[in-house]
């Protein structure tokens, strides 16, 4: 049975605007074709209180994606989380997502400015930028709302990808001023190193979803970064020191 969609679902239909913090755990999305279970998993890591959620199935034909994102859409409304879509800017203007992410090649026409004109200006649009600062000014110039690096660490879900160092995390930050998503291998054990080093997202897929409890692993993500804000000195403007000292 395909999930009712939000009846506002126009190209504005997004609940949040960007300019609201783009902070915390996103969780992303297992490739699952199930979807009572594929929604299960989301809402226990909402229930967690991650703040966001990035749908990403890349085995899905299209029609169960579109059901599986208005489910995800539906789960998040109701626990005042955004969604974002991975890889399709017409997925999410569809179903009236918070945005989209969107890696090398998934913009409209392979075009930034594309996806920035789809989406509207209330939509979130994110960009992985892998290791390079010339895909993140690229991004920035386009509007993007954050830049995402990585694979910060080994990652189980993408094994060869390209690793990203540390340090990048803050020369982004300080070089375009947007918020800054860390992506790959991210485990409770690494993460603060991230958020020390200036990350203000962490996109998690294994470390979440493979947890025996993943509303108390999504809790303990979410303390972690409590305690790195605390240790984040008021009007601090290099949050990448820490990654370089």
């Amino acid at each position: 049975m395909k999930p009712d969609l939000p009846e506002d679902r126009g190209p504005q239909a997004a609940s949040t605007s960007p300019k609201m913090p783009l902070h915390g755990l996103c969780a992303v999305t297992l490739d699952d074709l199930l979807l009572p279970r594929l929604s299960a998993l989301a809402k226990a890591a909402l229930d967690g209180g991650a703040p966001f959620v990035q749908y990403r199935n890349k085995i899905a034909p299209r029609p169960l994606r579109r059901a599986q994102a208005a489910e995800m859409l539906r789960i998040c409304r109701a626990a005042g989380a955004r969604l974002i879509i991975n890889d399709d800017v017409w997925l999410a203007v569809e179903i009236g997502a918070d945005g989209a992410h969107l890696g090398t090649g998934d913009a409209p026409g392979g075009s930034l400015l594309a996806a920035r004109e789809a989406l509207g200006p209330k939509r979130i649009l994110g960009v992985s930028c892998y290791n390079d600062l010339a895909l993140g000014e690229e991004a920035a110039r386009a509007g993007a709302d954050y830049i995402a690096f990585g694979s910060m660490f080994p990652s189980r879900t993408k094994p060869g990808a390209v690793r990203a160092p540390l340090e990048l995390l803050g020369e982004a930050k300080r070089s375009f001023g947007l918020p800054v998503a860390a992506i790959g291998g991210i485990t409770l054990d690494n993460a603060p190193q991230l958020l020390d080093a200036g990350a203000d997202i962490l996109a998690v897929v294994s470390d979440l979803f493979d947890a025996m409890d993943i509303k108390a692993r999504a809790e303990a993500y979410q303390r972690l970064f409590a305690q790195a804000d605390k240790r984040r000195k008021p009007g601090a403007s290099d949050p990448g020191a820490a990654a370089r000292r």
